[in-house]
């Protein structure tokens, strides 16, 4: 089945903690069905030092369930489904919300 949401894509928080907020996807894991979004779910974390990076407490994003995601439309930046349309001899995805190809 064909991605919805991919790398790079811009995505509104649809439940959790980070409700309503947007972010800019930059990986996804179709494994275990999450994303992570830069800025989104961000968790402290105790690092220990190394001879290369500093230690103490660090923020860093943890992956997001994509059910909990949406895809903000190119239009309006709400948050929207995703369908898919060929457009001349070519599979692109489209906002249901308001039929503007995503990619293309």
């Amino acid at each position: 089945m064909a991605a919805k949401i991919k790398k790079g894509d811009r995505v509104v928080v649809l439940a959790g903690r980070d409700k309503g907020k947007t972010g800019e996807v930059q990986r996804v894991i179709p494994k275990d069905n999450r994303a992570m979004v830069a800025g989104i779910n961000t968790v402290q974390r105790h690092q220990k030092q190394t001879a290369s990076q500093e230690g103490g407490i660090i923020s860093k994003s943890a992956p997001i369930d994509l059910s909990n995601v949406a895809l903000a439309d190119p239009k309006d930046g709400k948050p929207t489904r995703v369908g898919f349309d060929v457009r001349d001899g070519k599979k692109v995805r489209v906002a249901k919300r308001s039929g503007e190809v995503i990619d293309g």
